[in-house]
């Protein structure tokens, strides 16, 4: 059924035909027909975070930025949902097309520049979602917001989405906002980090819950900024950690139609850059920052391999694209096998 679906919506462009396939994941779901694409949950518990997660493969953030479409995804089996990016104001992000599909590469780029409807408006879906499973939220600045005042959009997201979120992701690794990667390094860095601890820790003992923090970062790293950033997640307590992000690489896609196309690349060719970086965080981290692998899962045995190489948890949004929510399954079940 996802690959005859699949053929139609690749037909037509690709910001329109994701419109549709999330719409059609909800009438799906209220429709109770979710089942003629997916096969049951396989659960497989993990906890990380001090969070029961039912299995351990999750979708990542980006796929439904405004949280719209929470349970009809819920339904297809992940054992966590991210939402996000979302930001304190609405902002339309950069000018269309800015999302493309290149299949000979199971790929996908985009620059879509954190369009979505605001916090407020993010906020008011979750609440009337009835999902009550593991929920992260992941928030990001406005456009327009200066670098130097981009904690300032960060603690806003972070107060409103607090009270409705399992875990918080800081996104500081987008490629297409101006700016956002110097944020993962050194002293802003550093200075980011403590103040939204200082603020976790007021939002704690004000809701009477510990909602944890996790920074998700870019694959395009040195083994030194790698030893940097862990360095700096460690001296301020980071709950997790999110590798990785999209590429700005383009060498496995420049020979393709749209491989030239500015943005983050995901898929299938960022699967090893992803990989080598949970394995430098794994080694430099040992064992006291929990990883999620994100970055190229096309298969279960992608999956697996990001957990071998370190990742507690994996994310999943370009594989799901090309493989369908039987990848959801085939990725517990070969993690189960190890």
């Amino acid at each position: 059924m996802y690959s005859l679906l699949q053929k139609i919506l690749f037909q037509l462009p690709t910001e329109t035909s994701h419109n549709l396939g999330m719409t059609g994941i909800s009438l799906a779901d209220t429709f109770c027909l979710s089942r003629l694409v997916a096969p049951k949950r396989v659960d497989h518990p993990v906890e990380v975070m001090g969070i029961t997660f039912p299995n351990p493969v999750g979708l990542a953030a980006g796929l439904d930025k405004d949280a719209k479409h929470i349970d009809g995804l819920a339904a297809l089996g992940f054992g966590f949902i991210e939402v996000g990016t979302v930001t304190p104001k609405p902002q339309p992000g950069n000018p269309q097309p800015r999302l493309f599909r290149l299949p000979e590469a199971k790929a996908i780029i985009n620059r879509m520049g954190f369009n979505n409807l605001g916090v407020d408006h993010l906020v008011e879906q979750v609440k009337n979602a009835k999902f009550t499973g593991v929920l992260g939220i992941n928030i990001g600045k406005n456009k327009d917001t200066p670098a130097e005042q981009a904690v300032d959009d960060y603690l806003i997201c972070m107060r409103k989405v607090y009270p409705h979120a399992s875990y918080i992701t800081v996104n500081l690794s987008s490629p297409n906002t101006p700016g956002l990667r110097d944020l993962q390094f050194g002293e802003p860095l550093k200075q980011l980090l403590a103040q939204l601890k200082t603020a976790q820790a007021e939002l704690a003992a004000e809701h009477g819950r510990y909602v944890p923090l996790a920074v998700k970062i870019a694959p395009d790293m040195a083994v030194s900024d790698i030893a940097d950033v862990a360095g700096a997640f460690l001296e301020h307590r980071i709950d997790a950690v999110i590798a990785t992000n999209t590429t700005i690489e383009r060498d496995a896609v420049k020979h393709l139609e749209h491989g030239a196309e500015a943005g983050g690349l995901s898929g299938a060719p960022v699967r090893d850059k992803s990989t080598a970086v949970i394995r430098e965080l794994a080694a430099q981290l040992k064992g006291e920052i929990p990883i999620i692998g994100v970055g190229g899962i096309m298969c279960g045995e992608d999956a697996a391999e990001k957990i071998r190489a370190g990742a507690a948890l994996v994310q999943i949004y370009s594989g799901f694209i090309y493989a369908g929510p039987k990848l959801i399954a085939d990725s517990v079940s070969a993690i189960k096998r190890q």
